[in-house]
């Protein structure tokens, strides 16, 4: 089960924010991604990340990566590309001034990250890790707007607790 919100490709504020050449050809991947040819964007996205390399634009790599994780048959494929997402997004926490426009774009991409986190280590029968990303998630959900992806995001937070066995508990 995917449990990422189906984004418009990059979200509105990523483009904006962005403003730049690779984070379209992010988005060009990511549409050809949930038009449902997998291995073609697997093997785009794969590209990109050369280009872009482990040093490069903390934005950059974060969105890659987490839309990496999902063309990936192996669970454990998924989770290494989600943990890059997330050291991506908390590398801007160190690297950058808090008002940088990437680190705010990449920061509302939080909660998802933590989701995705939770589902690969669910897929991987790892409970424990599963509940404690799934609480970073609800924790980060707090700041996302009242929109069509914050409640879609914060659905997928429902439908995983539930899954966990702890929908009840939030009720």
């Amino acid at each position: 089960m995917c449990v990422r919100v189906q984004e418009a490709a990059v979200t509105e504020s990523q483009r904006e924010t962005s403003g730049d050449v690779v984070m379209g050809r992010i988005g060009q991947v990511i549409m050809l991604l949930h038009g449902g040819d997998r291995e073609e964007a697997r093997n785009r996205f794969a590209g990109l990340w050369d280009e872009i390399g482990e040093a490069g634009d903390a934005l950059h790599r974060c969105t890659l990566a987490h839309y990496m994780a999902d063309t990936q048959d192996d669970p454990e494929d998924e989770l290494l590309w989600d943990l890059r997402a997330l050291a991506a997004a908390e590398s801007l926490d160190d690297g950058r001034a808090a008002h940088d426009a990437s680190t705010v774009a990449v920061r509302g991409f939080c909660p998802s990250l933590h989701l995705s986190l939770a589902a690969d280590y669910l897929k991987l029968e790892r409970r424990e890790a599963a509940r404690l990303h799934l609480v970073r998630a609800r924790t980060a959900a707090g700041a996302l707007a009242d929109d069509g992806y914050g409640d879609g995001v914060r659905a997928a937070i429902e439908r995983l607790e539930w899954r966990l066995g702890e929908g009840e508990s939030r009720r």
